[in-house]
């Protein structure tokens, strides 16, 4: 399998999945101004979307979206437990969690990246961050993540989208739980083995 990324971005959540399973897998860049990945080729012919993470699978297939990504991978080793069974209300649970977290936090972060976004589109976006993260801390007040006291795939979805904080000087301070959860992530070996790789740490 090949992971298109960049470094840092919410490609970082499936390439985290793809350490905690031990899959073997290459990484690609994206240049994704220029559309163009480390080896030359032009990324629209890859993915259409022209965004990542996209996962080209060993049979040549295409996989985009990351949270369609990251529960293909987990399905790949089910013992490994990082989403619940197919069909399980949990299950519908993790993907409650993977539709927040990409339409609520995620997409929320969109204008301190786009240069074109006014400063009111940034204060409301931070506004709206702020409600939804406190969601988040509320949930993770009486567990160690998202769904319950063992890892699952909406955890790496959650530590790469609550990294970005950092750099646009969103200020944490007032969800401490969000906080040690960032910890508490940072710290596992699979995290730190993509961080290292992406050039991050």
């Amino acid at each position: 399998m090949k992971l298109y990324l960049k470094p840092g971005a919410c490609s970082l959540s499936p390439h985290i999945v793809l350490q905690e399973l031990g899959l073997a897998h290459e990484t690609e860049v994206v240049d994704l101004a220029r559309k163009v990945t480390a080896s030359g080729a032009n990324f629209l012919d890859i993915n259409p979307k022209g965004y990542v993470p996209a996962l080209m699978l060993d049979d040549g297939t295409l996989l985009t979206e990351g949270p369609a990504i990251v529960q293909y991978l987990a399905d790949l080793h089910p013992e490994a437990k990082l989403a619940p069974p197919n069909g399980s209300l949990a299950r519908y649970q993790l993907q409650s969690w993977l539709t927040y977290i990409g339409t609520e936090l995620h997409k929320n972060f969109t204008p301190f990246f786009n240069p074109a976004a006014s400063a009111e589109m940034k204060t409301q976006a931070g506004a709206m961050l702020q409600r939804r993260f406190a969601l988040v801390e509320s949930e993770l007040a009486s567990k160690s993540y998202l769904m319950g006291e063992d890892f699952t795939v909406a955890d790496a979805y959650l530590f790469t989208v609550t990294s970005w904080a950092k750099f646009i000087h969103f200020d944490l301070s007032a969800f401490p739980q969000l906080q040690a959860f960032q910890t508490r992530m940072a710290a596992r070996p699979a995290v730190q083995r993509a961080l290292k790789a992406e050039g991050l740490i």
